[in-house]
């Protein structure tokens, strides 16, 4: 059984926090504020989210379509929150990788991206609980490039590309003694720049600096074994381009854990206090069908057991100049 928790703001400005049950009614949770709040109250209680919530009684009914829906996560102060993810962890994930960086080196028998792939494929679900193959892992921004449901995805004025990832991304808050502890999961789209990644495979660093946007939900409990959804562009009103996508971890080449234990075996990750959004990758990008997004395109993204998609329009942002001056 799952629940999901979603972060909302009501006409009067004031914020609130609604639980979706198992029957899909949606209620306020009483007293509750902002899910990081009922986080930290699980954690200082030493009880489970779940219980939390139930504890605090049930709320009164509300339509989501009368409030505005935030992301399921966020932190007063955006520099606490990490934006991080990890690549060819799915089966099927290097097809388009690859065929990106053969079109650079056509002579290359096996590139730097099949040798991380297949390296997942035979050592990312190590069975004995050990820490398997390390993937492949990018920083993308802290709390200020996490986008609201329904707000505009901001490309950078010198971006080459703006192109979706629909991906499962896990949610953690570091307690006080510097251990991570998964609150759930949201549905995501980690919105990258693959034309920039093109150019060079060192530049993925660069193509990963970019927003990205959560679905509403925070899905309580366990991951479903396979997560299977659709993943669309909308322009003019019109689909464009429309994929099946699947996650979880049976399509995947690493575990969960695997990808948990090589972030967050770094001490800077362990920062009591701070919490981590991490990307764990996808196998289906519309830009591996030669598609190139225009400024007011929507990305929709949808899967099961999440009930509500991630939709946002593409935006261009305007020009920043960048001066540096001595002291």
């Amino acid at each position: 059984m799952t629940i999901s928790l979603v972060q909302f703001r009501g006409a009067d400005g004031a914020r609130g926090v609604a639980v979706i049950g198992d029957d899909d009614a949606v209620r306020v949770v009483p007293g509750a504020t902002t899910t990081l709040a009922l986080a930290q109250q699980a954690i200082a209680d030493r009880r489970s989210l779940r219980d939390v919530v139930a504890n605090a009684g049930q709320g009164q009914a509300i339509d989501l379509s009368t409030v505005t829906l935030l992301a399921p996560i966020d932190h007063a102060d955006s520099a606490h929150l990490l934006m991080t993810g990890t690549g060819l962890t799915h089966l099927g994930s290097a097809e388009g990788r690859d065929k990106m960086h053969r079109a650079i080196d056509s002579a290359a028998t096996q590139t730097d991206s099949m040798k991380m792939f297949l390296m997942g494929v035979e050592g990312g679900k190590p069975a004995d609980g050990q820490p398997g193959a390390q993937p492949e892992w990018f920083y993308k921004g802290d709390g200020s490039a996490l986008i609201a449901p329904g707000d505009a995805l901001p490309s950078p004025a010198f971006a080459l590309d703006a192109g979706e990832e629909p991906e499962i991304a896990g949610i953690y808050l570091i307690d006080a003694d510097g251990a991570p502890v998964r609150i759930g999961f949201a549905l995501a789209n980690e919105f990258s720049d693959h034309v920039t990644e093109r150019g060079n495979y060192l530049w993925l660093a660069h193509s990963k600096l970019r927003p990205a946007a959560l679905g509403p939900e925070l899905l309580i409990g366990d991951l479903p074994a396979s997560v299977e959804g659709t993943s669309r562009i909308v322009r003019g009103g019109e689909t464009i381009w429309e994929k099946p996508f699947v996650s979880g971890e049976a399509n995947m080449s690493h575990s969960i854990a695997n990808l948990e234990h090589h972030h967050f075996k770094y001490a800077l990750f362990r920062r009591p206090g701070d919490v981590h959004v991490h990307f764990f990758g996808t196998a289906t990008l519309s830009f591996s069908d030669e598609v190139r997004t225009e400024a007011g395109d929507v990305f929709e993204i949808a899967a099961a057991p999440f009930r509500l998609p991630v939709s946002n329009p593409i935006a261009i942002a305007a020009p920043a100049p960048v001066a540096v001056r001595a002291l």
